[in-house]
Formats: structure tokens, C-alpha cells, sequence
């Protein structure tokens, strides 16, 4: 064989073995795919059949053929939801239509009601349509009144679904039947009578909650009546009113437990949740616990049972108990509130203006020895803190507190966010409802213009601690004494001697014997000398959620 025939042999095999190598690699990622394939279609095999084992691993306690709108589903009930499919005809050319499923958790419906055809002026009876059910839609933090129509003129099978639903509703222990009203018709705008019987009133009708109400007539009329009304009859207690009905129905309620159970030193929790319905300026309280300032919402997160353990504080003078509370301001917060009660004529948004321009104009800071006890979140129980609070108290003298004196122009105390619209993050955004412990958060002596600048950032998404004024503290304790004689004086002939903006040094001139501003949850208390507050972990349970941050996107128009 010639050279050239040998050499073409030769090319020719390379090029056989080149073609077999891309063969064989082309088989290898062939096989490799398919392999891959295979393993997909399992893992959606595996997850098809853990989503069928869920949806059916609860009983289907009902099954029947209902037309929501105008097309027929099937429908089927179980112990927590309900779940409809299009009944979908088959198609002449086979084709397969994907029905489009819903789903009702049970837990989201507060009533059932049979739906009938009545004539004008018809009260009772009339033809059976079906079965109505009503169930909140959440709108982010806000909850809204959404009604599911299932159409079946079946009197029998309507009856046999509608028995069934009012039995599982029945079931929800945390949901009140029974309620104890308070309602402040002297709240803001005096529009809490309104509120309640345009918004709340009917939802309670529709969901089969029998109340009973008291319209409070004065200040301390709601803590009058919770000392001496019997209680066991109630499922819960429902205030309608602003922060000051608020706070005082909460200080009444955890009082009111440590009196039944008679222990008059140690706080004990109350048996009763409380329920909030804005109907106030702020409604610091209602916010942090829902989300938003909505009399439906609240009323929902009632009706459904939603319950939240909500930290409280008690307020101490020189061994003396004063008060149970959320939070507390010293030296601006309470001199703001102060001047504010001396105007009670004025109109509440006139009233807060004049008194935040005045306590501004006039800003001087109070010389203070603040101490505090770091804090701890806290994951026990309320009986296990009840059983360990007595040696804490034993021994507060061993505790390690932390000691700072100097010139203060603001000293708050917060156990809660302190939600507004005005304040969309709260005025302690760092803290939470029931983290066993309390935002301190102390401003030290600066300008007014730096301070306004603080107070400006509340209104904003952040930065109002970034100054070197302000300092942070999560503690589960805080002591407050005035380093200078008692008490607190307005200076009404004062005259304005420094340039605005340069900061005054001099503290607040005080009077022997006189008491100082303290503002509680909106209301003013005047302690003469030295306050001891604690923290106490899920003291009071309130109806309601956990908050991070409000929805509202209100600004402050206030400074």
C-alpha cells in the first residue's frame, strides 16, 4: 500500500474515533439528563404528594355541590377550612382545564348566617339560598369585613352545613361571647358613642357577642365600677375612649387582680383580656397592639379572640405604690402635659400646640440622679416571674445599677413602641410588647434647636437617636431623683435673655414642698421626689398583635 492510501487509512480512523468520542459524550449527556429529569419529576412527585397528604391528613367532615357567583364548585369542609373547586364540564376536544381552587381558614370567620329570599317588609321565613359566611381579609395591618356567598336552595343541606360551621365556630375558646363595654363619650371630638354604635356594635350583633355598657361620666368612673362589679360572668373587657380611657382601664384591671387575689405587693395578672377601640387623638396603645388606628380592626381582632401579652410597668414613690402603666415621661413630656391641663378650655389640638410652643420657648433642663438595671428579654412564664419577683424585690439592694446624674431636658420610659400616626415607628421603636423589658431613652442637655431636630426625627423613618445628647438603655428597672429641691414650678414672668438656640445651663428653678410633672400614658401624676418603675413581663393580655411598625405613613405636622 502506497504512502498516500496509508495516510488517508489513517485519517479516516482519527476521524472515526473523533466521531465516536462525540458520540459517546453526546450519549453521556443524554443519559445525564435524563437521570436529572427523572430526579425532578420525583422531588415533584414527593412534594405533590406531601401537598395532597397535607390537604387531606384533616377529615373532610362535609362535601356538597354549592354555586358561588354562577358557576357550581365542590366544596368541602373540614375542622380548620373550607376549600371550593370549579366544577369544569369536559371540553369535545379533551382538553384539560386547571380549575382555579380557594381556600377559607375557619379561623378567619367570626359569623354564619343562613341567606334567605324575603319580600319587602318581610321580617322572618322566606325561601333558602344558601349559606352566608362572614370572615376578615387582611389589607396589611388592617383588617376588613369580607362576606363568602355559598348558594344552594337545598332547605336540608343548607341546614346541615350551617349546624356544622356554628358548631366549629363554637369551638374557638379565645373568643369572647360575653363583653364588658366602657365607653368615654368626652374622648377627642366626642366621637366614641358614634364609633361604637356605627362600626363596632354591629360586628358584635353579627358575631353573637352580648355586651353590656357602662358610659363613663367622669375621670376614675371606669376604675370606680371594675373595683366592685363582678367579673365572672364576662369573657372580656372592651374599651372604647383615648389613651387616658386606656390607661386607666388597665391600671383598674391589673388592680383589681392583685385585690381578688390578695396581694397587695406583687402585681398579678388579670384573668380578663382587654380590648381597645381607638376613639381618642393618638391612641398610643391601640396602634402598638393593632397595627392602626381603625375601630373595624380592633373590633375583628376582638371578635376572632386574637390575644397578645403585653408588658405594663408599676409606678413607686418612696415605697409607696402610685400606678400601673405603659410608659412615662419626665422633664419635657411632663411639663408639656402640665401647662396642657392648665388650658382644659381650649380645644385638645389648641391645647397640645399652645403647651408644646410654650414648654419649647421656655426649655430648660432638670439636674437628675438616674438609675437603672440592664434588662433582660425575658421568656418565662407569668407564674414562674409572679414566683421570683418577691426574692427580686429582697434583693434590689444587690442589684447592679448602673448611676448617671446630670442635666436632663427628657427622660422617657417606654414598655411598649409607642405607635401613633403622628410617630409612624414609635417613640420607642427598639422595644417591643412583650420583651420583658422597657425602652430608656434619656435626652441630656443641648440647644433648642438641637432638640427640635431630635423631636422632628420621631416623625421620619430614623435617626432621631444619632446625637451625642441622646442616650439609649433597655432596662428592666429605672429610679429618677431630682438632685435639687422637690418639685416643679412654671416661671410665667420669666423673661427670654439668651439668643435662640444657645442652651441654658441653669436648670429648672424648684420650690420646696412643690411636686414634678410625670406624664403616665397621657395622664399627668405629680410625685414629689424620687420614682422607682418596673418592668413587669406579660402583665396584662390584651386584644390584639404584635406590631414592628405601624402601616401609617402619617407625618407630624405638630412642630
Amino acid at each position: 500500500m502506497s504512502d498516500p492510501e496509508e495516510q488517508l487509512r489513517g485519517d479516516s480512523n482519527e476521524k472515526k474515533k473523533k466521531k465516536e468520542k462525540r458520540s459517546d459524550k453526546k450519549k453521556k449527556k443524554k443519559k445525564q439528563k435524563e437521570e436529572e429529569e427523572e430526579e425532578e419529576e420525583g422531588d415533584q412527585g414527593e412534594q405533590q404528594q406531601a401537598a395532597e397528604k397535607e390537604q387531606h391528613s384533616e377529615s373532610v367532615l362535609l362535601r356538597g355541590i354549592f354555586k358561588l357567583g354562577k358557576k357550581s364548585h365542590d366544596v368541602l369542609l373540614t375542622q380548620t377550612r373550607l376549600t371550593w373547586t370549579p366544577i369544569v364540564p369536559e371540553t369535545p376536544t379533551g382538553e384539560v382545564c386547571v380549575p382555579q381552587s380557594g381556600v377559607l381558614l375557619l379561623q378567619d370567620v367570626f359569623a354564619v348566617k343562613v341567606k334567605r329570599r324575603r319580600g319587602a317588609g318581610q321580617q322572618s321565613g322566606g325561601a333558602v339560598l344558601g349559606v352566608s359566611l362572614f370572615c376578615c381579609r387582611r389589607r396589611g395591618r388592617r383588617l376588613e369585613e369580607d362576606t363568602l356567598h355559598l348558594h344552594n336552595a337545598s332547605a336540608e343541606h343548607t341546614h346541615t352545613w350551617f349546624n356544622t360551621l356554628k358548631e366549629l365556630l363554637t369551638g374557638f375558646s379565645s373568643r369572647p361571647r360575653y363583653v364588658k363595654v366602657f365607653i368615654n363619650p368626652s374622648s377627642h371630638k366626642k366621637e366614641a358613642v358614634h364609633i361604637y354604635r356605627e362600626h363596632v356594635a354591629p360586628l358584635f350583633k353579627m358575631a353573637d357577642v352580648r355586651t353590656e355598657i357602662t358610659v363613663t361620666e367622669r375621670k376614675g368612673h371606669a376604675l370606680s365600677v371594675m373595683k366592685e362589679c363582678k367579673l365572672d360572668g364576662y369573657d372580656g373587657i372592651v374599651c372604647v375612649g383615648g389613651d387616658g380611657s386606656v390607661a386607666e382601664l388597665c391600671h383598674a384591671l391589673v388592680l383589681r387582680a392583685q385585690l381578688d387575689a390578695d396581694s397587695p405587693k406583687n402585681p398579678v395578672k388579670p384573668a380578663l383580656p382587654l380590648g381597645i377601640i381607638p376613639a381618642g387623638s393618638t391612641d398610643v396603645v391601640s396602634c402598638s397592639v393593632y397595627g392602626v388606628r381603625d375601630p373595624v380592626t380592633a373590633a375583628l381582632h376582638i371578635i376572632l379572640g386574637h390575644l397578645q401579652d403585653v408588658d405594663m410597668c408599676s409606678f413607686w414613690s418612696h415605697g409607696q405604690f402610685v400606678r400601673f402603666g405603659f410608659s412615662a415621661m419626665f422633664g419635657f413630656g411632663g411639663q408639656c402635659l402640665a401647662r396642657a391641663e392648665k388650658k382644659r378650655w381650649m380645644p385638645s389640638s389648641q391645647r397640645r400646640e399652645y403647651a408644646l410652643v410654650k414648654t419649647l420657648a421656655r426649655l430648660r433642663p432638670e439636674d437628675y440622679q438616674l438609675c437603672f438595671l440592664p434588662g433582660k428579654t425575658s421568656t418565662r412564664n407569668q407564674s414562674e416571674h409572679r414566683r421570683d419577683q418577691a426574692l427580686n424585690a429582697e434583693s434590689e439592694a444587690e442589684e447592679s445599677w448602673t448611676t448617671n446624674q446630670g442635666l436632663y431636658l427628657s427622660i422617657s420610659i417606654m414598655s411598649i413602641p409607642c405607635l401613633s400616626p403622628h410617630v409612624p415607628r414609635g417613640l420607642a421603636p427598639n422595644t417591643s410588647l412583650a420583651n420583658g423589658s422597657a425602652a430608656l431613652i434619656a435626652v441630656g442637655n443641648t440647644s433648642r434647636s438641637e432638640f427640635i431636630k431630635h423631636l422632628k426625627r420621631y416623625s421620619s423613618s430614623s435617626g432621631q437617636f444619632n446625637f451625642s445628647f441622646v442616650e439609649t438603655h433597655t432596662v428592666s428597672a429605672v429610679r429618677i431623683r431630682p438632685r435639687s429641691v422637690t418639685g416643679w414650678v412654671e416661671e410665667e414672668e420669666e423673661e427670654e435673655s439668651e439668643e435662640e438656640g444657645n442652651p441654658r445651663t441653669t436648670p429648672i428653678i424648684r420650690s420646696e414642698g412643690a411636686a414634678f410633672p410625670l406624664n403616665v400614658d397621657g395622664e399627668l401624676v405629680e410625685i414629689a421626689s424620687e420614682v422607682l418603675i418596673r418592668v413587669h413581663p406579660r402583665l396584662i393580655t390584651l386584644y390584639g398583635e404584635d406590631v414592628d411598625e405601624a402601616d401609617s405613613l402619617a407625618s407630624c405636622s405638630c412642630i
